[in-house]
């Protein structure tokens, strides 16, 4: 599904060259959740950003499917981006004048493609992720959690290859937390949905079948789940941190 290999990526500050990936490889396969994280600085953003083509990368290979992203033109990656690539932000960037079946509706309306079909899909979205009675209020009436359950089912309604998602827990509660990570694991069990998620937050990535670690730009430790439990994976994770940290 999305293959990357040999990742590298520097920032030019006026004289002085700062090499933010160091030659990163990974793949996620279809329908998985998959987590990369890693201390600040470590390049996590920039890899996201890399591979949703907004920035550049300066070397190396990023696949989605058979399409290798680096040789599109502005066009065709904002085609990609729109129907094959759909996004979490940590800020929802929801519209604040439309409603919320119309923010989910959003990308289709941006892609001419305004169907029945269409609508009926952003109805079942919200039945899905629990957001059907508040479809016709506005993100002024409705609370973190819900702003990011649309986000979520924003991001897919034009049947995306694959979900990348940034921080999408940074600004929530617990229990908001809870119920946005349940819509990602909804999106995977129930509609097939392939995820890739940035995160700092342990208990979040818990969730994923598979963590990737960044330190210093490289990948440092992959960690799967498996058949671990939840919290027992969450206990791996942080081991993996506190030993990082020791080195």
């Amino acid at each position: 599904m999305l293959t990357v290999e040999n990742l590298h990526k520097s920032y030019q500050v006026g004289k002085t060259s700062y090499e933010v990936l160091k030659g990163v490889s990974l793949e996620v396969e279809k329908g998985e959740f998959v987590a990369v994280m890693g201390p600040s600085g470590s390049g996590k953003t920039t890899l996201l950003n890399c591979i949703s083509c907004y920035i550049p990368a300066d070397s190396g290979s990023i696949r989605l499917g058979e399409t290798e992203l680096a040789r599109l033109d502005e066009n065709a990656l904002a085609e990609v981006r729109n129907k094959k690539l759909g996004f979490v932000f940590q800020d929802f960037l929801l519209l604040d004048g439309l409603t919320v079946r119309q923010n989910i509706l959003l990308p289709s309306i941006i892609g001419g493609m305004t169907t029945d079909l269409v609508e009926n899909r952003a109805d079942q979205l919200c039945d899905v992720f629990g957001i059907s009675a508040i479809r016709n209020k506005y993100p002024a009436e409705i609370s973190g959690g819900e702003k990011q359950r649309t986000a979520v089912a924003r991001a897919l309604i034009n049947h995306p290859l694959l979900i990348l998602a940034d921080e999408p827990t940074g600004n929530l509660d617990s229990k908001s937390t809870r119920a946005v990570i349940r819509s990602f694991e909804q999106a995977q069990n129930a509609l097939e949905a392939t995820i890739f998620m940035v995160t700092h937050d342990s208990f979040a990535a818990s969730f994923c079948d598979r963590v990737v670690i960044l330190r210093d730009g490289v990948v440092w430790r992959t960690l799967e789940k498996g058949a671990t439990g939840r919290e027992k994976f969450q206990d791996q994770l942080l081991d993996a941190i506190r030993e990082m940290g020791r080195e």
